[in-house]
């Protein structure tokens, strides 16, 4: 056992297969996520996708001064559908069907502003990471260009609602997904799924049509959530595909590869930024012609990678030698 889950098997079915609870579908989200699943699991290999929901509920938006699309800004829209290649490499997926925007399971349970709420917050709640000063906690305070999501305060009860219905489940059924893999490989490597602004990965003065920019950026926390091998195969491999490729900057990864990472354990963790340039026009949220090849690349590496992965189990921490 990795030790990294207390759950219970009652959230599987007869073939251990996930079926969700049944309180994941608050506040009007059918379902608030799921797993999606290869017919048969070949590979140690476990994908989330945090930051992809796009379901957006009525009072949310009735709460808020801006329109839709604006509040979509922090979307990492259709990343679960560029890495759905993942479950033809024989590797589950699990997604968020809400929105970045509602609730962000990237960070601590609560990393909270006071600001933001009416009432007391709880107890050990975490209010001067760097991540809420700028407005991006559990709970956001902005999206986009710093634009406040709420007109009013919300009451702490609802931020504690969130968390208990949305942010609870989603860890449970992941932490279960990785042990589920470790305890069938000896390890288990997650591979969190991301996309970034075009605007972001190259500094200011370079923002011309000249401009390098990275197409991909491959987070491990600097060699601390992963073996660098994988971070290295990863990188060589979307290299080999023609893209550019940096690490770690200016994203190392989050709080799901922070805290899931633990390589002397077995278990890896490796965050994966996609430029969404590359396959939608971001004023509109929009696909373009570029999403159906970077998919198809996307499904490539994977598939290479589990083959990898599957293979290099010496690689892959202590754990697999036991």
């Amino acid at each position: 056992m990795t030790g990294m889950s207390n759950s219970q098997d009652d959230s599987k079915d007869v073939a251990g297969r996930f079926r969700l609870p049944a309180h994941v579908n608050a506040h009007g989200f059918f379902p608030a996520m799921d797993v999606l699943e290869p017919a048969t699991v070949l590979t140690p290999l476990v994908f989330s996708s945090p930051h992809s929901g796009a379901n957006y509920p009525a009072d949310f938006i009735a709460a808020s001064p801006l329109d839709s699309l604006t509040l979509r800004r922090s979307e990492d829209a259709f990343v679960d559908e560029l890495f759905s290649g993942a479950i033809d490499a024989g590797a589950p997926m699990l997604r968020a069907h809400f929105p970045r925007a509602f609730l962000d399971v990237n960070r601590e349970p609560y990393e909270l502003d006071p600001r933001m709420f009416e009432g007391r917050l709880p107890l050990g709640a975490n209010t001067r990471s760097i991540r809420v000063a700028g407005g991006l906690g559990t709970i956001a305070r902005v999206v986009g260009d710093s634009q406040e999501i709420y007109r009013n305060r919300l009451p702490i009860s609802e931020a504690i609602r969130r968390i208990d219905q949305l942010y609870r489940p989603y860890h449970d059924i992941l932490r279960q997904l990785v042990d589920r893999s470790w305890r069938q490989f000896g390890v288990s490597i997650l591979i969190d799924c991301h996309s970034m602004p075009s605007s972001s990965v190259s500094p200011p003065s370079q923002r011309n049509d000249e401009a390098p920019k990275s197409d991909f950026i491959i987070g491990d926390r600097y060699g601390t959530s992963c073996n660098p091998v994988f971070t290295a195969w990863l990188d060589e491999a979307l290299h080999r595909k023609g893209f550019a490729v940096r690490r770690n900057k200016p994203y190392a990864g989050g709080y799901i590869t922070e805290s899931y990472g633990s390589p002397a354990m077995g278990v890896h963790a490796i965050q994966i930024e996609v430029n969404r340039g590359l396959y939608m026009n971001e004023a509109t949220l929009e696909p373009h012609e570029g999403f159906e090849p970077l998919r198809a690349v996307i499904t490539d590496v994977l598939g290479g990678f589990a083959l990898f992965a599957a293979s290099h189990n010496d690689l892959l921490g202590s754990a697999a030698a036991e």
